[in-house]
């Protein structure tokens, strides 16, 4: 059995140890915020905190990791109040999803590690695969969300969409 702390929570896995990470959380654990992607580690959609560090779970085991805190994006703020999530959502970033949890995440341990990254720190830290081509708003979107973090900006609260039902 694999024990380890999963968004404060401890879990004790009866799984093979050298089961990826990755598919612990989504299949045993049903946290499915955390993507699979390439499953070799390149494209980053499965990126997670572990122990404050930006870890490819598909490429790390469970039994590698045993003793350690996971934070996974589900673990990061479920009501989208991270600053991170924020600014993705001002900035407009996702498009289709499927890579936005793996880059919240490099990014949130990256304003943690680093409160006013430049725009080449970013690029460096978020090496994250995108087919929509959102890398500009990116950038953007991080140094939103250090500003954010810092207290130097705030966002308005989502204004909900207008309820459409019965228009013509």
């Amino acid at each position: 059995m694999t024990k380890f702390t999963v968004n404060n929570q401890p879990v004790e896995y009866r799984l093979d140890p050298q089961t990826p990470l990755l598919w612990a959380l989504r299949d045993a654990s049903n946290l499915t915020g955390t993507k699979y992607g390439c499953g070799t580690g390149q494209c980053g959609a499965c990126t997670v905190d572990i122990d404050g560090e930006p870890v490819r779970s598909c490429q790390a085991t469970i039994g590698a990791i045993e003793g350690t805190f996971v934070t996974t994006i589900e673990g990061l703020s479920r009501d989208r109040s991270h600053a991170v999530q924020q600014a993705f959502i001002a900035k407009n970033v996702p498009q289709c999803g499927f890579c936005i949890p793996g880059m919240i995440m490099a990014a949130a341990m990256l304003i943690k590690a680093n409160r006013n990254p430049s725009e080449e720190e970013i690029r460096k830290a978020i090496t994250n695969l995108c087919r929509c081509g959102v890398y500009p708003r990116i950038v953007e979107a991080v140094q939103l969300a250090a500003r954010i973090q810092r207290g130097d900006e705030t966002i308005a609260p989502e204004t909900p969409a207008p309820n459409r039902q019965g228009a013509q």
